[in-house]
């Protein structure tokens, strides 16, 4: 049997390559990585946590966030002419206006994980953009197709099902991150796929995206056979040339060995995975950094009931202050041995992929 690699259809909109590079925020996945991906065939995606936390003081966080995001958004679309997607957290306290900048400048794609959204749809006027849930449960999906097709007569353009070995802040408590039996990526796919078959009507389809511990070809054709329509990876993409994070982010990933890819608990309520560094092994000692909220960017955090800044943390990290702040990262990132080109790691994951999807 040969299952070709290639053609990932969103909603009518087709990427040639089933690849989506999941959003990294606070910029690690900006305007240069995300068009590189997209040149190169897959879904680049920008992120849109994290954009205001710099800018002028004399303006407010949300606006100064909505700025930065349309910004991006037009800078990237002076280094692709293909599809690209903004990853919209729903957690964001200004996630409506986020939305709407997205929808205002027509994004070809958004993707909203970090709760449910329910009521993304009705925020997004135009005709253009499609909208894909981040689900980590076949129960999530069940809950999103119900009251889209309910509320708004519609259905997700794609589905991203996370399983517990993504990076960055996990929808799973750490409970069910220590149980591989029941939460493991493919028996999420499995449960996902089956929701979604029930909503799909005619020759209509709902395809479904594996995300979650996607390292190479191999995870890609495996997901593939599994009933995946293509895959989201975000860790890979950390140590490319275009990636917008600093070196010294880079680097990181480069030194880590696996003994330093922990999970600690996030100020905004759940489990994140992060190299661990000096700083981490402080703030989960319970150690109180000295911080004022400026942001109160996710509607999750109570400052005062913290010990850190997330937000301030990855700026930190993001600009190579490593001292004062840590990467977040998939599990897998320890395999990563040096920094290549967008172009050169596409190839791979392709030829790799078309490999493990061609037997006898």
């Amino acid at each position: 049997m040969k299952i070709l690699f290639e053609n990932l259809d969103i909603g009518g909109l087709i990427i040639a390559l089933p690849i989506i590079q999941g959003g990294m925020g606070v910029r690690i996945s900006s305007s240069s990585l995300a068009s590189a991906v997209s040149n190169e065939g897959g879904l680049g995606v920008l992120a849109a946590v994290g954009l205001g936390e710099e800018g002028p003081g004399d303006i407010d966080f949300k606006t100064r966030s909505c700025a930065a995001l349309r910004e991006i958004i037009r800078e990237t679309r002076l280094k692709t002419k293909k599809p690209f997607g903004v990853n919209i957290m729903c957690a964001l306290t200004d996630y409506e206006a986020m939305v709407n900048v997205a929808q205002e400048e027509a994004v070809d794609v958004i993707i909203s994980g970090a709760g449910l959204p329910l009521k993304l749809p009705a925020l997004v006027k135009n005709s253009h953009t499609k909208l894909i849930p981040i689900v980590s449960s076949g129960r999530a999906a069940k809950i999103i197709c119900s009251a889209w097709l309910r509320r708004y007569n519609r259905l997700p353009d794609a589905v991203i099902v996370e399983g517990p070995r993504a990076g960055g802040h996990l929808g799973y408590s750490r409970q069910e991150l220590q149980d591989e039996k029941n939460f493991s990526l493919e028996r999420m796919l499995k449960d996902v796929l089956s929701v979604t078959r029930e909503f799909e009507t005619g020759k209509a389809r709902i395809p479904v995206i594996a995300a979650g511990g996607i390292f190479d070809g191999a995870d890609i054709a495996a997901a593939i056979f599994s009933g995946a329509s293509g895959v989201q990876m975000a860790t890979r993409f950390v140590c490319t040339h275009e990636c917008d994070a600093s070196i010294k982010y880079k680097e990181a990933y480069l030194a880590a060995e696996e003994k330093d890819i922990v999970v600690i608990d996030s100020p905004v309520g759940m489990p994140g995975r992060v190299i661990s560094n000096a700083f981490v092994k402080k703030i989960c000692s319970g150690v109180r950094t000295s911080f004022n909220c400026a942001y109160h960017c996710l509607s999750t955090c109570i400052p005062h009931k913290v010990n850190y800044c997330i937000a301030k943390a990855l700026v930190n990290a993001y600009r190579g202050d490593l001292d004062n702040g840590f990467a977040m990262c998939g599990s897998n990132a320890f395999r990563i041995k040096k920094i290549v080109s967008v172009k050169d790691l596409m190839f791979e994951l392709k030829t790799d992929a078309c490999r493990g999807l061609s037997v006898v």
